[in-house]
């Protein structure tokens, strides 16, 4: 039997920028998406760049960095990743962050926390694969998914203004819907599934 989510909107969201690139389209695309999500979805940065490589070395006594990953998931009501794809595949920074996440064994912040992937590239295939790679570690990771709709998408010049503005019409259409449909999936979730 369903249990019913006390928690009522808005509902925060932490979100991973898989490059750490300073100038990475898709820390603009993140930036656009934050400009554009609805008003009851609370975003925010759970920046990786500082973590160690991972090693269950740590298990016993986690570094500071990865402590405050692990709580920066456990303060959101959901995460989103915005990747770009290296080598046909995700970065190695942003794995090395999930490993974290998901350790020590019995400990995974990614668990029970709805999620949804998206990225931009300069080529047509819009990260499609780095995500297909993606969401099958989120699925380990037992993180509901927002499997539809999909956003690969390309990044063109000029297409995001240095303020976060996406100046294509059709593309903010498209991600503004985009991010209701995250918002609604998040509701969703957390209306049927207890938080642990």
């Amino acid at each position: 039997m369903a249990t019913i989510h006390e928690h009522e909107p808005p509902y925060s969201v932490g979100y991973f920028i898989g490059s750490l690139a300073s100038a990475s389209i898709n820390r603009q695309l993140a930036g656009a998406l934050v400009k554009i999500a609805p008003a009851e979805l609370q975003m925010r940065e759970i920046p990786i760049g500082n973590l160690p490589l991972y090693s269950y070395d740590y298990d016993a006594d986690y570094p500071a960095v990865a402590r405050e990953l692990k709580q920066s998931i456990a303060d959101v009501d959901a995460v989103l990743f915005v990747t770009p794809e290296y080598n046909r595949s995700i970065p190695g920074a942003l794995k090395n962050a999930i490993d974290w996440a998901s350790r020590p064994w019995g400990d995974n912040s990614f668990a029970h926390k709805p999620s949804a992937v998206i990225g931009g590239s300069i080529g047509a295939i819009g990260t499609a694969v780095a995500q297909q790679n993606l969401r099958s570690v989120l699925s380990f990771c037992n993180s509901p998914q927002m499997n539809a709709p999909e956003a690969y998408l390309q990044i063109t010049p000029g297409l995001i203004a240095e303020d976060g503005t996406i100046t294509n019409d059709g593309t903010r259409q498209f991600l503004t819907d985009w991010m209701q449909d995250f918002y609604q999936f998040i509701t969703r979730v957390l209306t049927v599934t207890p938080r642990r």
